[in-house]
């Protein structure tokens, strides 16, 4: 079965934009970025914008996280996936990161929440935009405690 994505959540004001890979089933489920429960995303961001993001509702979530200049996307548009690991994975369509030049004029950053959406770096480099990979959010990747997780998660958006 062909799953699709969730659609960017973006506006002029963008100039970092953070790239998952595709949703969870959370969050697919719910039509919500992020929206595991164990999923640090929230927390973490949170801690970086100094806004108690976990305690809001997802659209407060959303408004705060856009007047941060923070953008959220995917680097896949759909995919055939068991489950909610990267690694399940398969027949994915990117999305069309070219457009984000449009549509998101003082886009500067892109920082890809884990390796697998990393794969698509070289690409986002060549357009222009300077990229980071960040240990993800996850409740899969383990091997880092979410002090370190945020130690370089706050290095990298800081204006």
């Amino acid at each position: 079965m062909i799953l699709n994505g969730l659609p960017p959540i973006i506006d002029s004001r963008a100039r970092v934009l953070i790239l998952g890979s595709f949703p969870s089933a959370a969050s697919l489920a719910a039509q919500q970025y992020y929206a595991h429960p164990q999923n640090q995303f929230w927390r973490i961001l949170g801690a970086v914008i100094e806004q108690p993001l976990p305690e809001m509702d997802y659209p407060a979530r959303i408004a705060a996280v856009q007047a941060a200049g923070i953008a959220i996307w995917d680097v896949f548009a759909s995919c055939e996936r068991v489950g909610s690991l990267d690694t399940a994975i398969r027949e994915a369509v990117p999305n069309p990161l070219a457009a984000l030049k449009e549509s998101a004029p003082a886009l500067r950053q892109i920082c890809f929440n884990g390796r697998m959406a990393a794969r698509r770096i070289r690409e986002v480099e060549a357009m222009g935009f300077a990229a980071t990979v960040l240990p993800s959010t996850s409740p899969a990747h383990a091997g880092m405690t979410f002090e370190e997780k945020l130690a370089r998660w706050r290095a990298a958006l800081q204006p």
